[in-house]
């Protein structure tokens, strides 16, 4: 954890609070009637993980794109075609039900993760990317375990 830039470990971890927040609102009331209030239904429980999770997939995407630019010919253009299947698989894995959707998404989560092993292993990521993306997407899933069980 050492060699992960500061800023990209703690950006990463908070871009997992929507995650964690959707939890929290799961177990406890008090959380729930206080979002409700201030916020608005979106952003409780399952909502939140599921309407956030589709997003980072999509956002993913784009981390992927921007790797396969550090790649030429044919490896180019596996990347490039490779890159676009995590948002594919949230745009239409994603519904019908919350626990279907949190079921897709937890896939989709571990698809990304041999995906980033992928470009990482062609030497398109950086040398510290799998020790973060191995942690944030082990949150994650934890996160979304409660929303498919």
């Amino acid at each position: 954890m050492r060699d992960i830039p500061k800023s990209a470990l703690i950006l990463g971890l908070a871009g997992l609070l929507p995650f964690v927040w959707g939890v929290v609102t799961i177990y406890s009331v008090a959380a729930a009637d206080l979002t409700l209030n201030m916020i608005g239904p979106r952003f409780l429980g399952p909502y939140v993980g599921l309407a956030y999770g589709t997003v980072i997939l999509s956002f993913m995407s784009g981390v992927l794109w921007g790797f396969a630019t550090r790649a030429d010919g044919g490896q180019a253009a596996t990347g490039y075609a490779l890159s676009v299947l995590p948002a594919l698989w949230a745009f239409f894995m994603i519904g019908g039900g919350p626990v279907s959707a949190g079921m897709n998404l937890i896939a989709g989560f571990v698809a990304l993760l041999v995906l980033d092993f992928a470009f990482w292993t062609w030497g398109l990521a950086p040398r510290w990317w799998m020790t973060l993306r191995v942690l944030l997407t082990g949150v994650v899933i934890m996160c979304l375990l409660p929303v498919v069980l």
